[in-house]
């Protein structure tokens, strides 16, 4: 009955090593495989026929190497410290490929307390080291010299918009940014908050050109459920969403007259009513907004009112067009090329000077 039992608890664990989704190998005191599972066969190519019997060392384990390279008596860093905990390792595929995996394993004893093996099961690491890759990439482009909050120039130009950005965040006052479309109007506002000290608080995008005149007030106002036909609920608007922090009006240019007239009680009164009620909510936020449109000859035109010109563009930013620094072009297509080359890993090396 006993061997019965065994014989069934076997089979219980022959089965849930072979369905581990890491590779599990087993290996004697002097580093030869024993058992593998299928998952390991699949990590690193080679048939459970081909490992078995092999010295561990086909995998060519780079921190094994290394503690043998340190005078390590031992070939197996596992050995030598009788255990191994989240070790990140570079293993060797049967097809040359590295493998990054991470590695955990335990020393195996029998009843008498000897050593008779070890146990060490290796999972697929390769899209996290990708990923912190990129990351890595992406925080030394943030950190170079040529470069401000991300935004990529060294042309005199821009070294006075960054010194602007710098002075707009230390102030609560609202910002105007000016600029061409795709001139970074939005990479800039989010320096603004980022170096601010509202930074903790949220950042709110609101493109005004995106919506119609009904659709925008509720979107930045709110509304109450029944103020109008598919108010099936009460919705939280932008500036409740941006309480607190600050809310960034892309093209704001394009607001129509109704709507300026209650941003302008925004910012006088810091107050807001949602759409379809009449009861006021106190909102405290910073606004950060945004052109490609000359306010001034739409004030002329009667589109734009004059008190509200004056209320947001207490500091006024205004980024220049590409064409005005052209010393910024290598800068920006090595930036752009270099995030083309991580996210496609495609070796692409530049641009021909001539293009």
């Amino acid at each position: 009955m006993t061997g019965t039992l065994d014989d069934e608890y076997s089979q219980y664990w022959e089965t849930v090593v072979q369905t581990m989704v890491d590779g599990l190998m087993i290996v004697d005191p002097d580093g030869i495989i024993l058992s593998v599972n299928r998952a390991l066969e699949q990590l690193t190519g080679y048939t459970q026929e081909e490992l078995i019997g092999q010295s561990c060392e086909i995998l060519q384990c780079n921190t094994c190497f290394g503690t043998r390279a340190r005078g390590g008596d031992k070939h197996c860093e596992l050995f030598k410290d009788e255990e191994v905990q989240h070790s990140k390792c570079v293993i060797r595929r049967k097809d040359g490929q590295p493998l990054y995996v991470i590695k955990n394993a335990a020393i195996l004893r029998d009843g008498d307390g000897i050593m008779v093996g070890g146990v060490e099961t290796l999972a697929d690491c390769t899209e996290l080291v990708a990923k912190d890759r990129i990351i890595t990439s992406l925080r030394k482009e943030l950190s170079m010299e040529d470069t401000f909050q991300g935004i990529i120039g060294k042309s005199v130009p821009m070294r006075q918009v960054f010194d602007l950005i710098g002075s707009a965040s230390q102030s609560d006052a609202p910002v105007i940014i000016y600029g061409e479309s795709g001139t970074g109007k939005e990479l800039v506002a989010a320096a603004i908050h980022r170096l601010g000290s509202r930074a903790k608080g949220p950042f709110i995008k609101v493109n005004c050109a995106a919506l119609n005149e009904s659709l925008l007030e509720s979107e930045l106002f709110g509304h109450v459920k029944g103020a109008f036909t598919g108010a099936d609920h009460t919705r939280l608007g932008r500036f409740e969403a941006a309480n607190h922090g600050d809310i960034f009006l892309d093209e704001i240019g394009d607001l129509p007259l109704s709507t300026q007239v209650k941003l302008l009680r925004v910012l006088q009164e810091k107050e807001i009513e949602k759409v379809g009620d009449h009861k006021p909510i106190t909102v405290e936020v910073r606004f950060l907004s945004a052109t490609n449109k000359d306010l001034k000859k739409l004030m002329e035109e009667g589109r734009f009112r004059d008190d509200l010109f004056y209320r947001i563009g207490v500091i006024p930013i205004h980024l220049p067009p590409l064409r005005e620094r052209p010393g910024d072009i290598p800068l920006l297509i090595d930036a752009f090329i270099h995030r083309i080359h991580l996210k496609t890993q495609k070796p692409i090396q530049g641009v021909d000077k001539t293009a």
